[in-house]
């Protein structure tokens, strides 16, 4: 999900237009984006004025997704509009003063300004796309030991409470367990690890999964370096029986990245021109 788009379901969800620091909040309490910067509700800002109906300056959006209610406050357009010309009339106003040299230098500064950002934002996007894989390969490195032991470290990470890593001996069929605070209570959970290449994990593992869980826990996480098939993701959540989350190798990665597990990060800010 993009900005843009977790913006427009959150005033969508509120029914009425919402600041920009309303929308953030909103935002991050629901989940929907994980924002790098330093300044998050800054960028929130941003991006709704670069897509703002009325509110044209170099590099704002030619497509506007919200409408400005009163001084602050927006709300998403019906249907994106996409305008043809991104320039309010009081800058062409100041523009017709300029010789036609001096608009032209302009023109060719943003120009070149905004291809520049787009690149950036298009080599960021191969560089996830490339260190997911690469991160993935590495998990596929672990031995079954160590790859239990980093069950427990993802636990660990997310919150989890006494995560622990059962002995082989001992496991019955759970490689391991946790408490996570949900409200005033705590759930209990069991998890399972497969570091697989490339064998599909099928239904009756998770079946067996969930007959070593059921009734001493109420949730099971299955991690695995490889894929699930239909039928296992089908058995995933059946009635009467505890639920079992799906972790899968890629699904893992993401999940390092966004809790900065084993995983570090080096932000970049790319100032925009917003007079």
């Amino acid at each position: 999900m993009t900005i843009v788009e977790a913006l427009k379901e959150v005033m969508r969800a509120a029914g009425r237009p919402l600041s920009s620091r309303e929308a953030y909040d909103s935002i991050i309490a629901q989940g929907l984006y994980q924002f790098q910067a330093k300044d998050p509700h800054h960028v929130v800002l941003m991006q709704i004025r670069r897509h703002c109906a009325g509110i044209d300056f170099p590099t704002a959006s030619p497509t506007k997704h919200f409408r400005l209610h009163g001084d602050n406050k927006y709300y998403p357009l019906d249907q994106p509009d996409k305008q043809s010309v991104g320039k309010s009339q009081s800058r062409k106003r100041n523009s017709l003063k300029k010789t036609p040299s001096q608009r032209s230098v302009e023109n060719s500064d943003f120009s070149r300004l905004s291809s520049i950002e787009k690149d950036l934002w298009d080599n960021h996007k191969r560089y996830l796309s490339t260190f997911r894989q690469k991160m993935l390969q590495e998990l596929k490195k672990m031995t079954p030991a160590a790859f239990e032991e980093f069950g427990r470290e993802i636990l660990d990470g997310y919150g989890f409470e006494n995560a622990q890593v059962t002995s082989v001996a001992k496991d019955g069929g759970i490689d391991g367990f946790g408490r996570l605070k949900v409200g005033l209570a705590f759930l209990n959970v069991a998890f399972q690890c497969k570091r697989w290449k490339n064998t599909t994990i099928q239904r009756p593992e998770i079946d067996r999964f969930r007959g070593a869980a059921q009734g001493s826990y109420e949730q099971g996480i299955f991690f695995t370096t490889s894929i699930f098939s239909k039928g296992a993701i089908d058995a995933s959540i059946k009635p009467g029986a505890i639920p079992i989350v799906l972790l899968d190798g890629l699904a893992i990665v993401d999940l390092m990245i966004q809790k900065r597990i084993r995983v570090e990060a080096t932000l970049m800010e790319i100032p925009a021109f917003a007079l």
